[in-house]
């Protein structure tokens, strides 16, 4: 039996960007919302600031969302190189939903104002919340059945997406992550000696 320990890790390793995926879920959006609320409520932050905010897209806002996207891409991409935009935007429209990820900025700002010696270390702290949150998000969701990638259509689409969603004028939109069941394994993955990236000192 694998120990605790182990059994984390291999949660760790499991997850992976997955591209193919299909608009089925294995498990009730019901408890789609209870992992990633609990995700987001455990995933460290600077000084407990708990600055980051989730917004959970499914079905009709979910292809909202994307359609979106694809708009805002549209005045920017060029014609010739449109087709292929539009299909990698199709297949993460053809997810289960997708999950917006924000950073609450007047908390950040208050961060600043509380903390001055530190100031300009704040922002580089509410990312890292970010992406603890996003870390944790996208590896429950990996061990619920469903595959997931980290999508970072921003800031082409911050304006869009506020007035879309009601968003509130201080949360600063991060990543994106669009998931679903996935229909083919990850790509291989290739892995630099691990010694030119851990150092031991004793």
């Amino acid at each position: 039996m694998k120990s605790k320990i182990d059994c984390f890790l291999t949660a760790v390793q499991n997850r992976r960007s997955r591209y193919a995926l299909e608009g089925k879920s294995p498990i009730s959006d019901t408890e789609i919302v209870r992992m990633v609320e609990k995700a987001v409520r455990h995933a460290p932050s600077a000084f407990n600031s708990q600055s980051t905010r989730v917004l959970i897209l499914l079905r009709n806002r979910h292809t909202e969302f994307w359609n979106l996207v694809l708009a805002a891409l549209r005045q920017c991409v060029p014609a010739q190189q449109f087709q292929q935009t539009q299909d990698k935007i199709a297949s993460f429209a053809a997810a289960y939903g997708t999950i917006l990820f924000f950073e609450e900025w007047e908390r950040v700002a208050a961060l600043q104002q509380q903390f001055p010696t530190y100031q300009e270390n704040c922002p580089l702290w509410a990312y890292q919340a970010n992406a603890m949150a996003e870390l944790v998000v996208w590896t429950v969701l990996e061990q619920a059945g469903l595959g997931a990638s980290l999508q970072h259509y921003n800031p082409l689409i911050d304006e869009s997406v506020k007035k879309a969603f009601s968003v509130p004028a201080s949360w600063k939109l991060i990543a994106q992550m669009p998931f679903g069941t996935p229909t083919a394994p990850a790509a291989d993955k290739t892995f630099i000696p691990i010694s030119e990236r851990v150092k031991v000192l004793a």
